[in-house]
């Protein structure tokens, strides 16, 4: 029985990697800042990029736009901070709070929005953005 049980398993995920998040590739031109990779870096956190964006300036307290080049903030701001925000916002809607991996996605059931992990099966409220 524990051999047929064995085989009727999901395949876990092989990936011995960390999961990594990548780091803004931007400059300021003017009194603007334009990050390059932003449509990338959505993609690696496997989330949609208005999401993303939508916490950022949220948190930066600035006004910006998604163009095709990427993203457009209205003042000047430090890689650092903005990566620092990014990272913020992988903790909250993007990290597994039970087993602190990356596969989870962002399910809307009503008026509440949940985390649910893939990897262990674990679901939980998260604020909105």
């Amino acid at each position: 029985m524990l051999k047929k049980a064995r085989k009727e398993l999901p395949e876990i995920s092989s990936k011995t990697g960390r999961f990594e998040i990548p780091k803004v590739i931007g400059h300021i031109q003017g009194n603007k800042t334009v990050i390059s990779n932003f449509n990338q870096i959505a993609d690696a956190l496997q989330r949609k990029p208005e999401h993303l964006l939508k916490y950022i300036l949220k948190e930066l307290a600035t006004p910006g736009d998604l163009k095709s080049t990427g993203l457009l903030i209205g003042r000047k701001v430090s890689s650092i901070r903005i990566n620092e925000k990014i990272k913020q916002y992988v903790d909250i809607f993007v990290m597994c709070h039970e087993c602190n991996r990356p596969d989870t996605k962002l399910v809307k059931e009503g008026n509440i929005t949940y985390l649910e992990c893939h990897a262990c099966g674990a679901r939980h409220p998260i604020k909105k953005v």
